[in-house]
């Protein structure tokens, strides 16, 4: 027998046992997978917006309003180039899948996103047509929708002026993104925030926030600086902040994503370790006195201690490697079954990362039994002592 096949037949001497330790293991890096895609969306997903723009909300909240007669003062301050504004809208499609839809400056949004690409006839359309609605790939591709229909979106925030939250929107163009990563950020639509202005019922002149457009991105900071402080002590005080920030901090006001996958998976492996460590334990209890006979025929504690490790780097890294491979199937699921609206794949990152959790929990759980193999006397081995 070779010392692969030894270190095999050993593991599986209690079968039951070494399977549903496998199990554990094979889930816990399934979870540790999907887990650190999910933070990986959250917070590494705006990487590559544009270094050029800032974003402009409400110092209390981005759900509190700004006037969109800020814009000319916006426009003023040295460093920004263009100005755009944005709406959250709330959008509803059929009874209840929600929508990322918000109410736009056609023209001023096209300037300050030309990553977003679109026939210049459909701009014009969606600038001069009221009831216009465009919409990005990866949403009409999902939900089959062509140019020329009627779109009928629901609002769980703004209501009509005579009370019904039914709008109808003319779909008149559909986007898509310059690369890959603007591609995937094609999951939304928008529409034309002059008529949404008009039609909704709280008011007019207002919007959620400010895009800035700057001349150069260098001046990112001194710009953020001149625009609070034009409208510190207003009614409108502002809070102004990259791009990246502020997508991370819309993010956050679910939670600390990266904070709550850290601490869910500090409890899964540490009870991994528990499992996994009693498993190498008693597997070594056991065969204290085979252990004695090996070294008795003339196998040194090193080959001792490495026949015990060797065991535990074979559950850990088979268990790992399966459930890393899992969670990039299930992930590629997901992906395809929301027409790439969440991109839950597992990047090389995170599989080095993997790698590493493998390697650690294997030294941690398989060091000590080795140690105390390698350790053991024969006489008192095989004396039961």
């Amino acid at each position: 027998m070779t010392r692969s096949g030894f270190v095999i037949a050993n593991l599986f001497r209690r079968r039951t046992r070494t399977i549903l330790t496998l199990l554990s293991v094979i889930m816990a890096f399934l979870l540790f997978g999907l887990l650190q895609s999910v933070n990986h969306i959250f917070n590494a997903g705006a990487d590559f917006v544009g270094a050029t723009r800032l974003m402009v909300q409400a110092r209390v909240s981005f759900t509190s309003p700004l006037p969109v007669s800020m814009v000319p003062k916006l426009e003023a301050v040295p460093g920004v180039a263009r100005v755009a504004y944005s709406q959250w809208f709330g959008g509803v499609w059929q009874e209840n899948t929600p929508l990322f839809v918000f109410a736009i400056d056609p023209l001023r949004y096209r300037d300050v996103y030309p990553e977003y690409l679109m026939p210049d006839a459909q701009w014009q359309e969606f600038a001069h047509t009221r009831t216009a609605m465009i919409a990005g790939r990866q949403l009409a591709n999902q939900y089959g929708w062509k140019i020329g229909q009627k779109i009928p979106i629901s609002s769980n925030i703004y209501p009509q002026k005579n009370g019904s939250k039914a709008w109808a929107f003319d779909l008149v163009g559909i986007f898509d993104g310059k690369d890959e990563d603007w591609k995937k950020r094609t999951n939304v639509a928008f529409i034309n925030h002059d008529y949404f202005d008009e039609a909704n019922q709280f008011g007019k002149g207002r919007t959620n926030f400010f895009i800035l457009e700057l001349t150069d991105g260098n001046r990112a900071e001194a710009v953020s600086r001149t625009v609070d402080a034009m409208f510190e002590n207003s009614p409108d005080e502002t809070k102004t902040q990259t791009e990246k920030d502020f997508n991370l901090g819309f993010v956050k006001q679910v939670g600390d994503i990266g904070l709550i996958v850290r601490w869910i998976l500090f409890a899964v492996f540490f009870t991994l370790l528990l499992v996994v460590g009693n498993t190498m334990a008693q597997s070594v209890r056991e065969r204290v006195p085979e252990l004695a006979v090996l070294k008795t025929l003339g196998f040194t504690d090193g080959s001792v201690l490495g026949f015990v490790l060797a065991e535990a780097v074979a559950l850990c890294l088979f268990g790992g490697l399966l459930g890393l491979l899992l969670a990039t199937t299930l992930g590629a699921m997901v992906e395809k079954g929301t027409g790439g609206q969440f991109a839950l794949r597992l990047d090389v990152s995170v599989w080095l990362i993997g790698i590493a959790a493998i390697v650690l929990m294997s030294i941690a759980v398989g060091l000590l039994p080795a140690l105390r193999a390698r350790r053991l006397r024969i006489v008192d081995a095989l004396a039961g002592r």
